[in-house]
C-alpha cells in the first residue's frame, strides 16, 4: 500500500478540513452509499479535488486489506516539523508548551489513538524517533480519525538528545513509570511540560528514564499491574489539561 494515502470518512474528511494536508484524489467506491460520503464530496468539490469513483477491486489495489469505508485520498506526503515549530505554536496561543514524547511506540494503532488524545487534550506537538518507532502511516490517520490534520510531530534521531534539549529549553521533564515515586495526580504541570512515554511491554528505556526530572505512575487497582501505552498516556495527558484548566 502507498504511504501517500489515507482511508476512512472521518480521516478523508479532516484531512479536506485541514489546511496542513494537500489532497490530490479523492477515491469513492462506486457501490458505496452516496448519502454516506455526501460532505466529503461536496467538501472535495468546493476545493475542486478530482473525485475518481472505482470498483471494489480498484479500491482493494489501492489500499489493501483494510477497513476503508469506500473512501480514500491521495495525499501529499506527511509534513514533519521541528521542536522549535512546536515550541513556537504553544507560544501563539499563549500558552506553556506541552509536548508528548513517544520512546520507541512500534504500534501504529497506539500512535493513531495518541495523536486523537493529543489532540483533545491541548498538547501542542509530538516527538517520535526517526528510528524504533513507527511513522505516520495509513493506519496512524485512520485510527487517529483524522487528528493527524491538526496534531505536530516532530522527528528526532535521537530520543535522549531531545530530551537533553528539552531541559535547555526551561522543559520539566515527566517519564510514566510503573514503578515511578510520584502519583500523577500530585504535579502541579504549571511549566513548560514534556511528557515521555515508554515502548509497549518495555517502558522507558534505563537512560531516558534516568534523564527524566520526575518519574509518574499512575495508582491501580487491579490485578493487572500495567496499562497500554495509548491508555496511559491519555490518563496523562488529561491530567495535566484539567490541572491547567483549574488554574484559569
Amino acid at each position: 500500500m502507498e504511504q501517500n494515502m489515507i482511508y476512512g470518512r472521518n480521516s478523508v474528511l479532516e484531512g479536506l478540513r485541514s489546511k496542513n494536508i494537500t489532497i490530490n484524489f479523492v477515491y469513492i467506491q462506486k457501490e458505496s452509499k452516496k448519502q454516506m460520503v455526501g460532505n466529503i464530496i461536496k467538501l472535495a468539490k468546493d476545493k475542486h479535488i478530482p473525485i475518481k469513483e472505482v470498483p471494489r477491486n480498484k479500491m482493494e489495489q489501492l489500499l489493501g486489506n483494510v477497513n476503508h469505508q469506500g473512501i480514500a485520498a491521495e495525499v501529499s506526503p506527511y509534513e514533519y516539523v521541528e521542536i522549535d515549530d512546536i515550541i513556537k505554536y504553544a507560544n501563539e496561543k499563549g500558552e506553556k508548551p506541552f509536548i508528548l514524547v513517544l520512546d520507541g511506540i512500534q504500534d501504529p494503532h497506539n500512535l493513531g489513538s495518541m495523536i486523537r488524545s493529543a489532540e483533545c487534550s491541548g498538547v501542542h506537538g509530538i516527538v517520535i524517533s526517526k528510528r524504533h518507532s513507527v511513522q505516520v502511516t495509513p493506519t496512524v490517520v485512520k485510527v487517529s480519525t483524522g487528528a493527524t490534520a491538526y496534531v505536530k510531530i516532530a522527528r528526532v534521531g535521537n530520543i535522549n538528545q531531545t530530551i537533553k534539549e528539552l531541559k535547555e529549553k526551561g522543559f520539566w521533564i515527566y517519564g510514566a513509570e510503573a514503578n515511578g515515586e510520584t502519583d500523577f495526580s500530585d504535579e502541579n504541570y504549571d511549566t513548560s511540560v514534556a511528557m515521555v512515554i515508554g515502548a509497549e511491554g518495555k517502558g522507558l528505556s534505563r537512560l531516558t528514564s534516568e534523564l527524566c526530572d520526575i518519574r509518574l505512575n499512575i495508582p491501580m487497582k487491579g490485578k493487572v499491574n500495567s496499562l497500554n501505552a495509548s491508555v496511559a498516556a491519555a490518563i496523562l495527558m488529561f491530567k495535566v489539561l484539567e490541572k491547567r484548566m483549574m488554574k484559569k
